[in-house]
């Protein structure tokens, strides 16, 4: 909840920097292309910085506390997928796109949470959130809206799974040598807050440049990219316009309560519904800006295995969406 709270307000306070940058201090006219860029860029370049830090902080503070080694075993120790569906649920309730799940997603690898159960979190925050639920609800219906929140969490639940059986733990690139290893704490509460300070920052700094260019792709994209050129390929490809609604929407980087309209606008003229639905979340859970940064603290093995293997379970909901008739 401190961290759901922590984002809304310093959202708030990032959305009207960066209009009082864009628009005040550079004097861009609103409505352009550029202005749209710059604006969209410094509040999410910003936020994802915001996040990174307060989050791993937020943990390294908890692990003080927490005995580590007893949380990672009971974690390893939950049966059928458990574990793997407290995460995804967790991640269906935070409010959070692709690139500000990150933050989270890097604590519980600090945490040394089980990579699968951590995927969980990191496909499914992006994908189902309680404002998209709700816009969704309200423009598709409440049918709909439920079977994609369930379809969301079954398939951040087996790819966590999925990819926790690959055994991938050494292609983690935190700590030294690609491990993460046990550290001896501060044992006063001042040395406490210096020790999870210093490592908010330490990791925030890694990652500035890989933050930088994420978004700086993304911004680019969202300013200069017409939505009529996506509706106009989703609608010429047949039965592989699933694969081609996944494939255009990756270089893509908006949310998911963000998008929702625009889905319903190209569902609406035409393009089957499935198919739309792929083009979303293909934006939402596996944009290029993502992907960039995070291949800061994973090999491009499981990069390539993450990203692969959530993007055959989005064609295959998108496929099994177009099989059942919703009206509009």
């Amino acid at each position: 909840m401190f961290i759901v709270m922590g984002v809304y307000f310093f959202s708030l306070m990032f959305r009207i920097f960066s209009d009082y940058f864009t628009f005040q201090l550079l004097g861009l006219q609103s409505g352009t292309e550029l202005s749209s860029s710059v604006q969209f860029f410094v509040q999410d370049f910003l936020k994802i910085l915001f996040l990174i830090f307060l989050v791993v902080s937020l943990i390294a503070f908890l692990r003080t506390y927490l005995p580590t080694d007893k949380l990672r075993r009971f974690m390893k120790r939950s049966r059928f997928g458990l574990g793997n569906f407290a995460a995804a649920t967790f991640g269906a309730l935070t409010p959070f796109c692709s690139c500000s799940s990150i933050p989270i997603f890097i604590g519980f690898l600090e945490a040394e949470i089980p990579l699968g159960i951590a995927f969980s979190f990191l496909i499914t925050s992006p994908l189902v959130n309680e404002v998209a639920f709700v816009i969704m609800g309200d423009l598709f219906g409440w049918e709909l809206a439920f079977l994609y929140a369930v379809s969301g969490i079954f398939l951040g639940v087996m790819g966590g799974w999925i990819l926790g059986s690959f055994k991938m733990d050494k292609e983690i690139i935190l700590g030294n040598g690609g491990k993460i290893f046990d550290r001896k704490f501060p044992g006063t509460f001042e040395g406490k807050v210096r020790f999870s300070v210093k490592e908010g920052f330490k990791t925030m700094k890694k990652l500035v440049p890989y933050v930088f260019l994420g978004v700086m792709v993304g911004a680019l994209i969202h300013g200069y990219v017409p939505e009529g050129f996506f509706e106009f390929f989703l609608g010429k490809y047949g039965w592989l316009s699933v694969i081609a609604a996944v494939v255009l929407g990756v270089p893509i980087y908006a949310g998911c309560s963000t998008i929702v309209p625009v889905i319903f606008s190209i569902s609406a003229s035409g393009v089957p519904l499935g198919t739309a639905l792929a083009f979303m979340m293909s934006i939402a859970g596996l944009s290029l800006p993502e992907a960039i940064i995070l291949k800061r603290v994973m090999s491009f093995k499981l990069l390539a295995t993450f990203f692969g293997l959530v993007a055959l379970g989005i064609i295959i909901i998108g496929y099994l969406f177009n099989l059942v008739s919703f009206p509009l």
